[in-house]
């Protein structure tokens, strides 16, 4: 499976935001964007006058980029995502961004069980969790309506889940999710909607990239 090799700093700086690839770290100052808030590259702080492109197929191109990197999909996968969202009832945009956050990645994510995206994913291709009683280490399997993810019993055992399960308060949770933490169990209530997905994308930029 092709993956991200390269620091996932460099791809918040690429962007000129915070894409919340590192978790915790990007809330504090040692997250890159506060540090080095400029292109990376040879040039340095001086990359930042080409941000003031301003061409349609620049912003699409970004946009597509930005969302892509902010789930942690490659290209031929996204495009993949597209033509299935072209193909659903609704507005296309929103649908991708449905699909996206139907990931089982995204939701173990959501479900506060990872401090970022890329760590759920590590997670889940280490076979921790079960989706409805059966093991699943599919990042991109899309959960529905219904479905119940629970970290494996006899992974519960490993230091990393102790914090979890002891943090007090809830996580900030979606209304289409549930999440109890002591029994480490997260339960899809409902498809997501686009008023439930708060990642700061304007989709319609990534259909127009796509319908060049």
């Amino acid at each position: 499976m092709a993956r991200h090799i390269e620091p996932v700093c460099r791809l918040c700086r690429r962007e000129g935001e915070k894409l919340f690839l590192k978790g915790a770290r990007c809330m504090s100052m040692k997250c890159a964007i506060e540090k080095r808030g400029y292109f990376p590259g040879q040039h340095g702080p001086n990359a930042k006058m080409r941000r003031n492109k301003s061409s349609d197929y620049y912003m699409q191109l970004r946009e597509k980029q930005k969302l892509r990197r902010i789930y942690g999909v490659l290209e031929s996968q996204f495009r993949r995502y597209f033509r299935q969202a072209l193909k659903s009832r609704g507005v296309t945009g929103a649908q991708l961004l449905v699909l996206l956050e139907r990931r089982l990645d995204n939701v173990v994510y959501r479900a506060g069980f990872a401090p970022s995206r890329p760590s759920a994913r590590q997670l889940i291709t280490h076979a921790h969790f079960y989706v409805n009683g059966h093991p699943v280490d599919i990042p991109s399997y899309l959960v529905k309506p219904g479905d119940q993810i629970v970290v494996r019993e006899s992974s519960r055992s490993s230091g990393y889940w102790k914090p979890i399960v002891e943090e007090k308060g809830e996580p900030g949770m979606p209304r289409w999710l549930t999440a109890d933490r002591s029994t480490l169990t997260a339960t899809v209530q409902a498809f997501p909607t686009r008023e439930d997905i708060q990642v700061p994308i304007k989709e319609q930029l990534v259909v127009e990239f796509y319908s060049r």
